[in-house]
């Protein structure tokens, strides 16, 4: 016996090397994935990058781009760290910070379809509905607060350039001498553009594609990685979090969020907790916020991996992506007649879907399917 449990935990230890090892090696191909995207933008569109960013050049079309993209994908993480690799590829920082907006929104469906496993018990199903959607509230509420904000004083966008302005100035510190990522990444990109470059301006494309998938394969392989490495250690800081206040819970859903890789899982682990009773909704609100500003860690790493001439403007849209959520809790959580707006529309929403599910069908259809495809079919 004694011999066995000796021999067990030195499998134990070399298991866990081998999953930080796969854990380096996906963040790798992350950030291989974005500059595949950003090469294979600059090859296909070329000269015609004006034409194909006219779509999206309305605000509101680029909210719903963001929003149905990452409604479709599940991984707001997966759409900025996508965006990074476009604007690297040329698309203006303008146009690429609604997209960072709607993929906010975008990401909340996930606990609000968690929600539906207790719709079998009333009570149950109203509370897990309205943990939710405060989520879903609160992101609309931002959007609703900050895009016009945006749009008249491009306030996201002098913030962001404030935050990165330093990067540029620092001589030796920019980040034009930080090619090491280049380096680093060069030799993987070059190997899968070599066979394409046959189909002309149709490998940028392919590329871009292999790139998208890759993205996708990384974020979700980390993300399952990231639960099984630190599994133990966010469950303590989650049962730790609630309860103690809101800028611990705000800290606390910063923290899991960043060790799990994914505001969805995080958001969503709550979810079960308030239809069951253990919490309660106003308890589990802050740490939802926290998990808005702990899934921007994706969009800076994969900005690192982005060189040239555009590197500062990747960087800066990840830094878009931050500043837009610290400020929207700030602004909100801060004033008390903003805080309990989430509150009270999940709470009357969920009172309405636990007496006609019909309710939650609509809800869902309404906010992300017919609306941001009405609005992009007449933007069109």
């Amino acid at each position: 016996m004694t011999t066995q449990a000796t021999t067990a935990e030195p499998m134990s230890s070399s298991m866990r090397w081998v999953r930080w090892a796969n854990l380096a090696f996906m963040l790798y191909v992350l950030l291989v994935a974005v500059s595949m995207v950003s090469s294979g933008f600059k090859w296909s569109v070329g000269e015609q990058a004006k034409t194909l960013f006219e779509f999206a050049s309305h605000p509101v079309a680029g909210l719903m781009i963001g929003l149905v993209a990452t409604s479709l994908i599940q991984s707001s993480s997966t759409v900025t760290s996508i965006i990074v690799g476009l604007v690297a590829g040329g698309l203006p920082v303008e146009t690429a910070i609604p997209m960072v907006m709607g993929a906010n929104i975008g990401t909340t469906v996930t606990n609000t379809l968690v929600s539906l496993g207790h719709a079998r018990c009333k009570d149950e199903f109203r509370r897990a509905f309205a943990s939710a959607t405060v989520h879903d509230f609160f992101n609309l509420l931002a959007v609703a607060i900050f895009l016009p904000l945006e749009m008249m004083f491009g306030i996201l966008n002098k913030v962001s350039t404030w935050l990165v302005t330093p990067l540029m100035d620092a001589g030796n510190m920019s980040l034009k001498g930080m090619n090491f990522m280049k380096v680093l990444t060069k030799p993987a990109v070059a190997a899968v553009k070599g066979p394409l470059e046959a189909l002309g301006n149709m490998g940028g494309v392919v590329m871009i594609f292999i790139g998208i998938a890759l993205i996708f394969l990384a974020i979700t392989a980390m993300g399952k990685l990231m639960r099984s490495l630190m599994v133990g250690r966010a469950r303590e800081i989650l049962k730790s979090a609630i309860g103690r206040g809101p800028i611990h819970g705000i800290a606390s859903g910063t923290v899991v969020t960043v060790l799990v890789q994914s505001s969805s899982t995080t958001t969503s682990l709550m979810v079960p907790l308030v239809g069951t009773g253990v919490l309660k909704v106003r308890d589990v609100y802050p740490f939802t916020l926290g998990a808005n500003i702990g899934t921007c860690i994706t969009a800076l790493l994969a900005a690192t991996a982005i060189s040239g001439e555009n590197a500062i403007f990747a960087l800066q849209i990840a830094l878009v992506h931050l500043s837009f959520n610290v400020l929207a809790t700030l602004l909100i959580y801060g004033v008390p007649f903003l805080r309990e707006l989430p509150l009270k529309a999940a709470f009357s929403l969920s009172d309405l879907a636990s007496r006609n599910k019909a309710a939650v069908a609509a809800y869902l259809g309404l906010v992300f399917v017919a609306i941001p495809g009405s609005i992009l079919a007449f933007t069109a």
